[in-house]
């Protein structure tokens, strides 16, 4: 298949993906705004269609849709509590304005010589070949250079997708589909129900004995050769560790269960003043869309209420939450280069994987990605998803917070445009990695970085923890 080709049909499969997650709802529940911390459906669903608008159609030289839009669906210059009172295009109006912008985006894209480009870098769209120097635009400058702007065009809408879902989960929105009974070929246990007994931190006992050891050393971190990757994973970068033991799979709802029961949210020693003060003022008390049923614990996944299923990852929790437990466990949250080490780097072979497996793509057997399952598999259910080290389900199943704020690579520059990365740089924001369920395989890989305030619930985000190697 050639370059234009693998292009049509990835940004197929984006539309489809967003058409078919929507296309149940009525008109009310798409116009409604479910969530102050949420856009309107029918915000993002034209959204998507602006985004192409500009950078498929203006940004390679061809005439523009509807630049008249660009100002209502103007994500800066908007924040989502404010884009109810927009002139938003009806439903009807936005299904409309993407389908005459992908009719002309993929008459640009014939019209591009791509394939011809293409044999001439001797080049192809496997995203783990080169498009040049990484953290910045490629040689030639060329938004068409191994069709990266495409990429980011797929990777944008696939995020939009996980977006919806997000929104359709504060909004208790029923999901017509019912979820699989398996996932990835292996058999969801009912969740069992929690008892609601106090116990003991685990505050001096050390090292979790489901952790593993990550051997200290020189290793590299972030991307000059993804042809997929953003601006933020490079210039690929030599960083030198310590040695440190990290989970083998994220913190479950039965371990955070015992954090809340233990009276975690109402001792003070485990937060930080931040995080203390958020608790209150939030008034946090476990996980959101946790509830008591009798003894135990429950759980409401778009719309339904159902026993906590143990054996899942923990989501639904804010970093001052993922922080207080680690404090509690005796541990802390990994750094964001200690993160990637253990889920790409191979001491074998001195060389980074793409994934945390190897640099074959994800498939069955080794990530929950792409949200058919709409939620996380349990624990450790993928060996063959493993790194180098033996941690598990680091790419799927819930994005993981980590200590570090969201800062740039050395050597980084902004590409194609300053808003993607570079204005959300600082302390502000905290880093989160790997995926959730909800995420699609085509826009996440090892060196994917993600980022939010640390007060954010809504996202499909738990954590892994790590300690010191002593």
């Amino acid at each position: 298949m050639g370059l234009t080709d693998t292009v049509v049909a990835e940004l197929d499969a984006a539309r489809r993906r967003s058409l078919m997650l929507l296309e149940p709802l009525d008109e009310p529940a798409l116009v409604r705004q479910h969530s102050p911390l949420m856009s309107p459906l029918v915000w993002d669903l034209a959204h998507v269609g602006n985004y192409e608008d500009q950078w498929l159609l203006r940004a390679v030289g061809a005439p523009g849709a509807r630049p008249d839009l660009d100002g209502v669906y103007d994500a800066f210059r908007h924040p989502r509590p404010n884009r109810p009172a927009l002139p938003l295009l009806s439903p009807v109006e936005a299904r409309a304005y993407l389908a005459d912008v992908r009719t002309r985006a993929l008459d640009a894209l014939h019209g591009a010589g791509l394939d011809a480009l293409d044999a001439r870098r001797r080049d192809d769209l496997d995203p783990a070949r080169p498009r040049g120097a990484r953290g910045g635009p490629a040689p030639d400058g060329g938004l068409l250079d191994g069709g990266f702007v495409y990429a980011m065009v797929v990777q944008h809408e696939h995020q939009h997708v996980e977006t919806m879902l997000a929104t359709l989960q504060l909004a208790s929105l029923p999901l017509t589909t019912t979820p699989p009974t398996t996932v990835l070929g292996t058999r969801r246990a009912p969740g069992a129900a929690v008892p609601a007994a106090g116990g003991a931190g685990r505050g001096d006992e050390g090292p979790a004995a489901d952790d593993v050891l990550v051997e200290g050393g020189t290793c590299i971190i972030g991307t000059s050769a993804d042809r997929w990757a953003y601006d933020n994973e490079g210039p690929a970068h030599e960083v030198d560790l310590a040695s440190f033991r990290i989970d083998t799979t994220p913190v479950t709802n039965r371990a955070y269960a015992e954090f809340v029961d233990d009276g975690g949210y109402h001792a003070r020693r485990w937060w930080t003043d931040q995080g203390w003060d958020h608790r209150r003022t939030a008034g946090l008390e476990h996980p959101q869309f946790w509830r008591r049923d009798g003894p135990t614990w429950a759980r409401e996944r778009f719309g339904v209420v159902e026993p906590l299923p143990l054996d899942e990852p923990v989501q639904h929790v804010c970093w001052y939450e993922a922080d207080a437990y680690a404090r509690w466990a005796g541990r802390r949250l990994p750094t964001e280069p200690e993160w990637e080490k253990a889920a790409s780097w191979d001491p074998a072979t001195g060389r980074q994987r793409r994934y945390p497996w190897g640099d074959t793509p994800p498939g069955p057997g080794r990530a929950n990605l792409g949200g058919d399952s709409f939620g996380p598999a349990p624990a450790a259910v993928r060996r063959g998803g493993a790194s180098a080290y033996g941690c598990h389900q680091l790419l799927g199943d819930v994005w993981e917070w980590t200590s570090s704020d969201f800062a740039p690579y050395p050597g980084f520059s902004s590409f194609p445009y300053r808003e993607y990365s570079e204005v959300f740089f600082g302390a502000d924001h905290k880093v989160l990695r790997g995926g959730s369920w909800a995420t699609h395989p085509s826009a996440v890989r090892a060196t994917f970085r993600n980022w939010d305030l640390p007060v954010r619930r809504q996202i499909f985000a738990g954590f892994r923890t790590a300690i010191d190697a002593r």
